[in-house]
């Protein structure tokens, strides 16, 4: 049972860490106003749940600071109908909210102690639309493509190949570019004329390690 105090923190943060920096998207909002991000965070940041910051969650990872969570679900078009592959599910936070946006989502996540946790997470809050998956996040994950969205939670010199190939046509990655100290948020569309590109601002996040990343 969450308290008052939980409730009320992860309002604010919604109203004041979300809302007022121009996120709109209703269904954005209420996936982000739904999710206990306490907890996926560890017993000693739980304090910090609801703080505008990402918070380490152990090996090496973080979870991401929740304003970029709800940016990234904005800028993938998530409906009910998505198809979401999410590349490094970490604690678990953010396929827990686009899971309450999207059709379904899968989350590949190359160390499996981490993805364990996650599982656990989902299944404790009943959330039965996300398959976990531990392996290579540069390659996707073939036997589940296409997807109409993949949002990348690690940084990447360039797009990956495998994760291009397996969007949908019309689909969206969402994906930071750039060295491992500095990133902006790159938005790549599948479109009949091949891949149209924007980005999104600065961000910073660990580095994708993969062949098709960084390679440690």
């Amino acid at each position: 049972m969450l308290s008052r105090s939980e409730r009320q923190a992860r309002r604010s943060m919604v109203k004041k860490q979300i809302a007022r920096r121009g996120i709109s998207n209703r269904r954005v909002l209420g996936a982000m106003g739904s999710v206990p991000r306490e907890f996926f965070v560890p017993n000693d940041q739980a304090h910090l749940a609801y703080a505008d910051q990402p918070l380490p969650i152990g090996l090496g990872q973080t979870i991401s600071q929740p304003y970029i969570v709800a940016l990234m679900a904005d800028h993938a078009r998530l409906t009910r109908r998505s198809r979401v592959l999410e590349i490094g599910t970490g604690s678990g936070y953010a396929a827990a909210v686009f899971a309450k946006i999207a059709n379904h989502v899968w989350t590949v996540e190359r160390l499996g102690e981490l993805a364990k946790s996650a599982e656990r997470r989902f299944e404790d809050l009943k959330i039965d639309n996300i398959t976990t998956v531990v392996g290579d996040g540069g390659s996707g994950y073939p036997a589940a493509a296409p997807f109409d969205a993949i949002i990348v939670a690690a940084a990447a010199p360039s797009a990956p190949r495998p994760l291009l190939e397996q969007l949908a046509m019309g689909g969206v990655l969402v994906i930071p570019l750039g060295d491992r100290s500095f990133q902006e948020l790159s938005i790549v569309e599948r479109t009949a004329q091949g891949y149209a590109e924007q980005y999104a601002g600065s961000c910073r996040f660990v580095p994708l390690i993969s062949p098709e990343a960084f390679r440690s």
